[in-house]
């Protein structure tokens, strides 16, 4: 992991496979300030080297799951400071997409802008009853130009003009129907539901879920017959993996399979 002396704004606790993160500015709703960015990105780089851990949940302490970037820092900065703010911001979202283990936004409260970003970003995203989503920016004179990346690649292109025009948010079950989260279940149920989804990845193979996961993002933008090429060699080259045989041999003793992780 990080170095958890270096981090201001986290808590990273580890169980049977599962790491959460959980961002800790509960009195700023969580924004992502550039420390908190930083931070995130670097255990999230981290988590991606070790083949013990092998489903990733982010969530938010207090009231909310995150505010999206912290205003106070945007406020009267040079244009190379706000090149460096959004690169940062980019770097962690492609970081999420780049860590071979899946990350599983656990939202509750709202999610608005960056933080709505942040959780379409995510491979999967358990709402709480509360949540509501959002991309407040065009209220404010500072269009969600960033956050329209991962919320157009989670929703479709009226809904998330909906979205992005009108700034006003969509509940937990809207957000759901529109592709945004997985699934929404009772705030009192969120933490266990989350951890059941999660410990449901834990169990496959962790070389097979990269592999998966890479996949899915490589061929995701491609045409039909480029995404079939690519993906008959990914698959092939998996049939050759040590735990691929050793996937195919259990099913075929009815027996649990052992995972190598090759």
């Amino acid at each position: 992991m990080a170095n958890e002396n270096a981090q201001k704004n986290l808590i990273v606790e580890e169980e049977a496979g599962l790491v959460t993160i959980t961002m800790n500015r509960p009195e700023k709703r969580n924004a992502l300030s550039t420390a908190m960015m930083t931070e995130l990105t670097a255990e999230l780089r981290a988590i991606g080297k070790r083949a013990d851990l092998r489903a990733v949940i982010i969530a938010g302490n207090g009231p909310a799951f995150s505010a999206g970037h912290d205003l106070g820092e945007l406020k009267g900065r040079d244009l190379a400071f706000y090149r460096y703010e959004f690169d940062l911001c980019a770097q962690l979202m492609q970081t999420i997409q780049a860590t071979p283990q899946p990350v599983i936004a656990r939202v509750h409260g709202i999610a608005t802008a960056a933080g709505c970003q942040l959780a379409a970003t995510c491979d999967l995203v358990v709402a709480g009853e509360s949540a509501s989503f959002a991309t407040p920016g065009v209220r404010i004179g500072l269009f969600c130009s960033t956050p329209m990346v991962a919320l157009t690649r989670a929703v479709g292109r009226k809904h998330a003009m909906e979205m992005l025009l009108t700034g006003q948010p969509v509940n937990a079950r809207t957000a759901a129907e529109w592709g945004l989260a997985n699934r929404v279940v009772s705030d009192a149920e969120l933490i266990a539901q989350t951890r059941k989804l999660a410990m449901q990845i834990v169990e496959a193979s962790p070389l097979v879920i990269g592999i998966g996961k890479q996949a899915f993002y490589a061929q995701i933008d491609l045409d039909t017959a480029n995404a079939y090429e690519y993906t008959k060699e990914v698959m092939s080259q998996n049939a050759m993996a040590p735990d691929a045989q050793e996937g195919i041999a259990a099913f075929l003793e009815k027996r649990k399979p052992v995972w190598c992780g090759k």
